[in-house]
Order: structure tokens, then C-alpha cells, then sequence
């Protein structure tokens, strides 16, 4: 991951907790813009394994131009983390059929004005069709929203990859009862739950469900109807284009356009899976996201994906 040095909370922010519906209690902080009348409300859903805190510069960000701002850890994660992180059996599903529905239904609580939206990052780019309350989003930006089948995995990369998170990280969940990415320098430690997830993750998500509740996660998809723009960079090991693809394709009611970027367009030799959340990006990305969250506009027309038959 590309690294910047850790932003610590401002006067802007407030320090608070999320209960979900189980009572299990998240941490996270909540962004006040300045101005008097909010151009919208957001909600940031970090990438598997990553600390809500990388993602606090660009809350402050969009909160300097006119937007409330809802960072926070998924339950195992960052300050959501319980004290004793082995046996603990959270699941990717429970952070967005928990985590993230609570997190929507207190923003929606605190919202000021404006559309309510999301910004997902990987995982959080398809958490949100889980969450019971999703009916109340008004629009959805994701980068490199997947969830991680390895087949389609960037072809040049996909051995090394799948001998990483799908060899590597169960056994070695296996042998401590959570997977200890920190240690490993590879990404947060991730509940044992959440790890198994990624490492036997079949093509069809709702196939890691009970049969009983693998139409309910569907419907719960296909109910989502706040229109989508999912943003896919060449370069991006894990959110390819197929994956990105598959991602959209359970959001059957939703208007959706995926747009494809590329190094060269920013003026790079590399973006990656998680570069564009680094405030190098202010001046291009983070601020061609502003027409989409404020207006719905698609800041590259020019890039847009044809939908995949």
C-alpha cells in the first residue's frame, strides 16, 4: 500500500462510537464542514485490512468543500478492535450487514442536507448492497470495489496472489486464530472470519452464505437503486476490470458506469490498488470526485467501460 504519514483528527472532527444492531460497538470519527449549508453527506468504507485513518485527508478534504464526513473501522479492525482478536469469528458480511448499516443509519440520523453517498474502497465498494438500510443512499463512487475472487486477479500477478491470500493467510490464520497481516507487513490483522472469507472465496459471493440466506443477499443487492460510478485503474492487481464488472452486476437496479483511468492519467508510472487515497491525489482525483458527489456528473466521460454482456 502507499503510504503517507497518519493524519490525527482536527477541531473538525468528532470522536464517536457506532452501535450495530448485535451491539457490537465501531469507532470512527465524524467530519463537520464549515459551511452553513452542506453540499452532502459521506460515508468512507476503507478496503479490507486498511485502518480507517488512511482515508482521514481526504475526509478533510471533502469536508474544506462542503461535505459532512463519516470515517470509521470495520468491527476487528483499528478502533473497532476488541482486546483479544484470536477466535474471534467476525465475516466480511458482518461488516456490511452490520458495520456499514449502522454507520448509514447514523449518518442519515446527523444529515445536514444534500444526497447522501458513499465512497467504497475495495471490500467497501461492495458492502453497501448488504446493508438492510441501503434504500437510503442517494449515490455511490467506488475504486476498485471487488471481492477478491481469485480468478480474476490481474492476470500477470494472479499466481503470486493467490499463493499470498489464499495459501499463505489460511494457514497462517489457521495456525493463530486471526491473521496476523500487521506482523507480516502485509495489511491490518484481519479477524479469522474475515480472513477465511477472502481465502476461500468462491466466484459467486452469495455462495459463502447458507443456502437459506443466499437470496436474501441477493434481493438485498438488486434493492439498491442510488446510481453508481465505479472507478477501475489499469494497473489495479485486484480490481481489474472483471472483477469490477461482477461487482456491478449484483446491483441489477441501480443505474451504474464504470470508468477506466490509467497511470498516464494522472502522470504516473504507477497507481495501483490503493494510491489514489494518497493526497498527491488533491489537485486531480480527489478534486474530479467533487462533480460526482456534488452534481452526479462522471468527471471522465471519456473513459467510460462498455457494460459487459
Amino acid at each position: 500500500m502507499s503510504q503517507q504519514s497518519p493524519l490525527s483528527p482536527s477541531a473538525s472532527s468528532l470522536p464517536l462510537s457506532i452501535r450495530c444492531q448485535d451491539d457490537v460497538v465501531l469507532g470512527g470519527h465524524l467530519w463537520l464542514t464549515e459551511a452553513k449549508k452542506p453540499d452532502g453527506s459521506v460515508i468512507i468504507n476503507p478496503a479490507t485490512g486498511v485502518l480507517a485513518r488512511y482515508y482521514h485527508r481526504y475526509a478533510q478534504f471533502l469536508t474544506r468543500h462542503g461535505f459532512d464526513v463519516l470515517t470509521f473501522d470495520y468491527r476487528g479492525i483499528g478502533q473497532s478492535r476488541p482486546p483479544q482478536l484470536k477466535g474471534i469469528g467476525y465475516r466480511w458480511r458482518d461488516w456490511g450487514m452490520q458495520d456499514f448499516d449502522a454507520a448509514l443509519r447514523l449518518m442519515a440520523d446527523r444529515h445536514r442536507g444534500g444526497p447522501l453517498m458513499v465512497v467504497g474502497h475495495s471490500i467497501g465498494g461492495f458492502l453497501p448492497g448488504l446493508a438492510e438500510s441501503a434504500g437510503m443512499i442517494d449515490r455511490i463512487l467506488t475504486m476498485g470495489a471487488q471481492y477478491a475472487w481469485w480468478g480474476e486477479y490481474a492476470p500477470g500477478r494472479r499466481l503470486g496472489l493467490f499463493l499470498k491470500w489464499h495459501l499463505v493467510m489460511p494457514i497462517m490464520t489457521a495456525v493463530c486464530g486471526y491473521f496476523p497481516g500487521r506482523r507480516l507487513g502485509w495489511l491490518e490483522d484481519l479477524p479469522a472470519g474475515v480472513a477465511n472469507e477472502w481465502s476461500f472465496r468462491r466466484r459467486r459471493f452469495e455462495l459463502n452464505y447458507p443456502k437459506s440466506e443466499r437470496q436474501d443477499a441477493l434481493s438485498r443487492m438488486a434493492a439498491v437503486r442510488a446510481p453508481i460510478l465505479a472507478v477501475v485503474v489499469s494497473d489495479d492487481e485486484l480490481g481489474t476490470v472483471p472483477a469490477v464488472s461482477r461487482t456491478l452486476s449484483y446491483y441489477v437496479g441501480a443505474e451504474r458506469v464504470a470508468v477506466l483511468l490509467t497511470p498516464e492519467d494522472f502522470g504516473r508510472k504507477a497507481v495501483g490498488h490503493f494510491n489514489l487515497f494518497h493526497d498527491s491525489h488533491t489537485a486531480g482525483f480527489w478534486t474530479d470526485t467533487l462533480q460526482w458527489l456534488r452534481e452526479g456528473n462522471n468527471p471522465w466521460p471519456a473513459s467510460v467501460l462498455k457494460p459487459e454482456n
